[in-house]
């Protein structure tokens, strides 16, 4: 475990720091999307936001949507890696297999994205990322 950096607290927040310490990881992750809910924000565009000012048209590029064009001959073998890649019961990857044209994940990196792209491609799907 990392130590724990002493961070002073003013006053008027002790008591929210004092709940949000005593939560557990998964009342932490949905407090967080209340909160950009309630307040439309996001948590990770903050996160992202910094490193920006560096190289704005690389960010840009760095993150891309996969796009299923179409399922190919082989479409059980697709249906297979659509599976495994997204995490996904067979019945929602074959749902999706079937709706092609559809976007099969949005936000990937551009590294993960040629991988997945790959294995469908391999598979005989014919896909882009955009």
């Amino acid at each position: 475990m990392a130590e724990e950096t002493k961070v002073e607290v003013p006053q008027k927040f002790q008591s929210i720091i004092d709940s949000v310490e005593k939560m557990s990881v998964l009342d932490l992750n949905e407090l967080v999307k209340v909160l950009e809910k309630r307040f439309g924000v996001s948590a990770a565009a903050v996160a992202m936001a910094a490193p920006a000012s560096g190289a704005p048209a690389a960010e840009e590029k760095s993150t891309v949507t996969i796009h299923l064009k179409e399922s190919g001959p082989q479409k059980i073998a697709v249906i297979k890696v659509v599976k495994e890649v997204l995490a996904l019961g067979l019945k929602e990857a074959k749902d999706l297999v079937d709706a092609a044209p559809a976007d099969l994940k949005t936000g990937v990196k551009k590294a993960e994205a040629d991988e997945i792209k790959k294995k469908l491609e391999e598979a005989g799907a014919k896909v882009e990322l955009k």
